[in-house]
């Protein structure tokens, strides 16, 4: 009688011990598919976060180079000169090489500025100031600044498409009525004006309004209404022109055109939108190899929405790795303590094969086929309940990820500095590079993290037949550790040893 057949009888017999061996083995698989199961379903997860949300590649003034240049100018001794603070505007030609290159999904034109309010109010609060006053400020120690340029109430936060910008693709502004600036807007007077500007001053889609930059006024036509969320603070409330609702989209040409011809065909900062955030790098420098000029602009990177999102996949993924581990070197152990007492209870049947000229290998193969036998029936058992313990485990473990990053990132925010300021109006600059209120308004519609960070709090663990694959290599391989480990002892007694103990 053959190995094969002796393993079989010898299953069908032992009814209990085959039970046993079923439920332990299952066990240990459905731990182990369950890991396989949530790796999986977190790097596919991984990857669709990488498609829908990508990052981000910011190209602005080199603010740090440009301060270095105002204190190069200035005489030893002297303190220096803020009105000597200037920035170039980036020129839409280097852009222009930029979104030529791979790896890029979109991208938005900034340019903001500040106007005062003609045909309409502006939103005011009773501890706003007239901000539109030209005024000599004190500084620290009672020193007289040099006279600031007057900014006006409404900020104009120019845009190639409102789709794009900063406070629409980070949830803080909503188109509710009309439609929003379009790159066919351009060299257009057409403006999106928040809701609470337009219902305080009973202004509909399709009417008219007039701004004034400098000595000149605008008519806009209203073509979209937007809905704003962003948070206020006492900055924004103090000065008008910060308050969110009195933030204004137009097309970029618009806001270049109340800022002067100095800056045509540029923008104050344009936001890359890069599809695969792994490969940002490689964007920057391509970027910078069109003939950039570093020295004068700089790229800054932010994929902090996207680490965000896949920082707690990442964390569940490592530890589905150490459950499998884990899962199979203690099944691996217990399997084979399991097999050592059952060959020990064997002895004499070991004793009369080798007795009858059996081989040692053999005997092994007939206790590795009894193990496969059950390994089937475990299989079948943990590929019906697998999933179904994959998905509670999974839904466990990313939840308690998620909360655990979410607190970091509260504690983390409410521990930095508090920057205020509106959604993307165009904030004075303290030093402006030109005189008027016309001049461009640092830190206006910059790119900024969304308030509330999206992140990954589900995982579609699905079994596929790759998972069934590797589980029953798993199982085929503890199988064959616990039999070699289990069959040391014996197989190196004599058959008359064995029969005589």
């Amino acid at each position: 009688m053959n190995f094969l057949k002796r393993a079989f009888y010898s299953t069908k017999a032992k009814v209990g011990r085959s039970l046993l061996l079923t439920f332990v083995f299952s066990a240990i698989l459905i731990f182990i598919l369950a890991g396989l199961t949530i790796q999986s379903a977190s790097l596919t997860a991984a990857e669709n976060a990488k498609k829908s949300m990508g990052a981000t590649v910011t190209l602005s003034a080199n603010m740090e180079n440009a301060m270095k240049e105002m204190q190069e100018n200035t005489r030893d001794g002297e303190r220096p000169d803020p009105s000597s603070f200037s920035i170039t505007p980036i020129d839409l030609d280097d852009v222009e090489k930029i979104t030529a290159l791979d790896n890029l999904s979109s991208y938005s034109l900034s340019s903001t500025t500040t106007v005062n309010a003609k045909s309409f109010n502006a939103i005011s609060s009773e501890d706003s100031s007239d901000n539109s006053d030209t005024e000599q400020q004190g500084g620290p120690g009672g020193m007289q600044m040099p006279e600031m340029a007057s900014q006006g109430d409404i900020s104009i936060s120019g845009t190639n498409a409102t789709a794009t910008a900063a406070s629409f693709t980070g949830g803080t502004a909503e188109i509710i009525d009309g439609v929003g600036i379009t790159e066919a807007d351009a060299d257009s007077n057409k403006a999106v004006i928040e809701t609470n500007l337009a219902e305080a001053n009973d202004i509909a889609v399709g009417d008219t309004i007039k701004v004034k930059g400098d000595d000149k006024t605008y008519k806009l036509s209203v073509v979209g209404i937007y809905k704003s969320t962003e948070s206020t603070d006492a900055r924004s409330m103090q000065m008008v022109s910060l308050n969110p609702y009195n933030t204004i989209y137009t097309s970029y040409t618009f806001a270049n055109k109340v800022k002067g011809s100095d800056y045509k065909n540029t923008a104050d900062s344009v936001v890359f939108n890069v599809t695969d955030p792994e490969k940002m790098d490689t964007f920057v420098k391509a970027a910078e190899a069109t003939g950039l000029d570093t020295d004068t602009y700089a790229l800054t990177t932010n994929d902090q929405v996207y680490q965000q999102m896949v920082q707690p996949l990442d964390n569940v993924k490592s530890f589905a790795n150490k459950i499998v581990i884990l899962v199979a070197v203690a099944g691996t152990v217990i399997l084979a303590l399991i097999v050592m007492l059952t060959i020990r209870e064997r002895k004499y049947e070991i004793g009369v094969l080798m007795s009858l000229g059996e081989k040692r290998s053999k005997i092994i193969a007939q206790f590795f086929t009894e193990l496969v036998f059950v390994l089937v029936i475990a299989l079948v058992v943990a590929g019906v309940s697998g999933q179904f313990v994959g998905n509670a485990v999974g839904k466990q473990l990313i939840e308690q990820q998620t909360t655990t990053q979410t607190t970091d990132t509260t504690s983390n925010a409410q521990s930095g500095p508090g920057m205020g300021g509106g959604q993307g109006g165009g904030a004075p600059s303290g030093m402006p590079s030109g005189g008027g209120q016309g001049g461009p308004a640092m830190g206006g519609n910059m790119p900024q993290a969304a308030d509330t960070q999206q992140q990954i709090d589900d995982l579609d663990i699905t079994l596929s037949m790759k998972e069934l694959i590797e589980l029953g290599g798993f199982g085929l391989g503890i199988s064959f550790l616990a039999v070699i480990i289990a069959s040391i002892g014996i197989m190196r007694m004599k058959p008359k040893k064995i029969l005589i103990s």
